[in-house]
């Protein structure tokens, strides 16, 4: 049994012409998503900015209520639960979220952030507490005595080490990291995928890592997602993908990651134009009016289904490399 189970998973949010006047249109986030994470495996979703990336993952822990669709963790329907068994659930699952400067309370000392799941949860209380919170923040490679310290007070890198230490608070099994690393610096990026990757093999957690990095994506994960416009467009082994990606958007991004290696420096695929709007998606592929691959009738009128192109290898193209067409 996964750990993690969505099925056709859809978000969409009403556009309002005015303040007091009823939606006449949708803007589709995440289209009919579904995927699974087993116990203790990452999985990398990639894909550019408006893509719909953050929105599933907030969607799979319900920060974001989801229009259709199922989500189950460890056998259990969490969709389906009132907000109170909810409340009860989120040992469980987690979330670091991509702003270190944002996501901490500026007026709240580290311990209190920290142990703050702690109280809610009723986990530990005074010298327990104490001791529980000098631990996480070791396990985060930060000293104990922090703990008196205001999130002004740390730089960028130190903060996402406590947005760890409070996810890790209460030993969830999955956590969603929603671009832990986009807003530090390059070496800071590395000490903090190597952290989640070492807390992950102490103690089994389980990842949805979210990047427009394929580079730091490739580096923590086993299996890559891509998304285009509220759709996955492509899935594999990590290895796999970037080695061999059989759709164009991918193999456009992939394009795009720096090499220092001029051997195996990739031609560069320029797209053009922009991402069309998820208000007004295209007929057909979503990706079609910026694919060099696509061709009229039938990119333009029928909507290709993410099927098996090779073992393991999931791609949603007319056309992707691998399939018999």
């Amino acid at each position: 049994m996964s750990l993690l189970d969505v099925r056709d998973l859809t978000v969409r949010y009403p556009v309002k012409p005015g303040l007091f006047r009823p939606a006449t249109r949708y803007l589709t986030a995440v289209n009919n998503v579904s995927f699974q994470i087993e116990p203790g495996e990452t999985l990398g979703l990639v894909g550019e900015s408006g893509c719909g990336k953050t929105t599933l993952g907030r969607a799979v822990l319900r920060l974001v209520e989801p229009e259709s669709g199922t989500v189950w963790f460890e056998g259990e329907e969490i969709t389906a639960l009132s907000r109170d068994a909810l409340r009860a659930r989120r040992r469980k699952f987690q979330m670091v979220f991509q702003d270190p400067y944002g996501s901490l309370n500026p007026r709240m000392p580290v311990e209190d952030i920290v142990g703050e799941a702690l109280d809610i949860h009723r986990l530990a209380r005074g010298a327990a507490r104490e001791k529980r919170v000098g631990e996480l923040l070791r396990a985060v490679g930060l000293d104990p005595s922090y703990a008196n310290r205001y999130p002004h007070e740390f730089s960028g890198g130190q903060r996402q080490r406590i947005g760890i230490a409070r996810a890790l608070a209460v030993e969830p099994k999955l956590i969603v990291c929603d671009e832990p690393v986009s807003a530090l610096d390059v070496s800071i990026q590395a000490q903090i995928v190597n952290l989640l990757k070492e807390l992950q093999q102490r103690h089994g957690i389980a990842y949805l890592f979210i990047a427009h990095d394929l580079a730091v994506v490739e580096n923590i994960s086993r299996r890559v997602m891509v998304m285009y416009l509220g759709r996955v467009v492509e899935a594999a082994e990590a290895r796999a993908l970037l080695a061999s990606p059989s759709h164009p958007y991918t193999q456009a991004l992939i394009s795009a990651v720096p090499s220092v290696d001029p051997v195996s420096r990739r031609q560069r695929i320029i797209l053009p134009g922009d991402a069309p709007s998820p208000v007004h998606p295209p007929g057909g592929c979503p990706f079609h009016p910026r694919c060099p691959k696509a061709q009229a009738p039938r990119c333009s009128g029928e909507l290709p289904e993410l099927r098996e192109v090779v073992a393991g290898h999931f791609a949603a193209c007319h056309f992707a490399e691998g399939q018999d067409h």
